[in-house]
């Protein structure tokens, strides 16, 4: 997963010392498979819409397969990129990206509509069903409404395809957090903290996803910044901005040697840097050319990656 910055670097930052060549990101999450055999899981129940529903105004419709709010995102631009002090190598250059319309999860996926998919028999039980600190977190009544993890790039693109939805591109994602202005933040300008997000491990595991409705983005989407990194379609490139399509990009072609995928959005345990929405983390994808079942056919999972689904309108 992307570095972690020390605080000593933030204040230098803040400083006006920061490096113009800063080294590009080293990923540094660990694989946390267990098995990838499909297992029984307690009954998750019938799909129910997302538990903390909106209560803005945002045009919105209910996935008929997970009960997932789906939110509105209008056709438009964006401009991509680092656009504050803290930006790194990987964000740039800034850019303006043209995007078609289309909709996107208000929240991350939960372990109750997750276990929807496995019940289905089309994913698959999760690398481990633990989360942080919770030995009992995937199958749990308690945690229905938690985000799934322990997911790889591979589970979570099977899920979106069985909800009739895909993962989100990363410029998607990017337009969903930020809207039309160029907020660091998918609230603003402000600094992560408690009342906005799940984030600097102040609540030290996940959080019941659609907590934080001072983090909204400008479309009413929630928990794109702190609780869990999420999955995007694209594979990583560092340079991949200086030649991208100004038109709906997809990501490069490859991942390079290990199918790296970006992850969006920082996790609990991240801070300022990681949760500001230019931030770009990456994590090992799926190698389908592997031996089938293999740790390296599906890739890289965390306790702190999950993922939401959007759909083309």
């Amino acid at each position: 997963m992307k570095k972690l910055i020390i605080l000593l670097s933030v204040f230098l930052v803040a400083c006006g010392t920061q490096s113009a060549t800063a080294a590009p990101a080293i990923a540094t999450a660990t694989v946390l498979e267990s098995t990838l055999v499909p297992t029984d899981v307690p009954s998750t129940a019938q799909p129910a819409p997302t538990p903390v529903p909106s209560p803005t105004p945002f045009t919105s419709k209910i996935s008929s397969m997970d009960g997932m709010t789906q939110l509105f995102v209008p056709a438009g631009s964006v401009y991509m990129g680092g656009l504050d002090v803290l930006l790194e190598n990987d964000e740039l250059p800034a850019h303006h990206v043209q995007l078609d319309a289309f909709w996107i999860d208000q929240v991350e996926v939960t372990n109750g509509m997750y276990g929807l998919c496995v019940e289905a028999k089309v994913c698959l039980v999760p690398t481990k069903v633990n989360s942080d600190n919770r030995g009992d977190y995937f199958g749990s009544a308690e945690f229905r409404d938690y985000p799934v993890v322990h997911v790889t790039w591979y589970d979570a693109k099977t899920y979106c395809e069985w909800a009739g939805r895909r993962l989100p591109t990363e410029v998607e994602w990017e337009r969903a957090a930020r809207g039309d202005d160029m907020r660091t933040f998918p609230w603003g300008d402000e600094p992560p903290n408690a009342t906005n997000s799940n984030s600097a491990n102040t609540v030290g595991d996940t959080s019941r996803v659609g907590s934080y409705a001072a983090g909204a983005s400008p479309f009413g989407v929630l928990d794109m910044a702190g609780n869990v990194w999420e999955w995007v379609a694209d594979y990583y490139d560092a340079n991949y901005y200086s030649h991208s399509p100004d038109t709906n990009p997809t990501g490069p072609e490859s991942g390079g040697p290990d199918n790296l995928r970006v992850i969006r959005g920082g996790s609990y345990q991240d801070d300022l840097i990681n949760l500001r929405i230019s931030n770009r983390g990456y994590e090992v994808g799926p190698n389908l050319s592997a031996v089938s079942g293999g740790d390296a056919f599906y890739g890289n999972s965390s306790v702190r990656i999950g993922f939401r689904c959007a759909q083309s309108n």
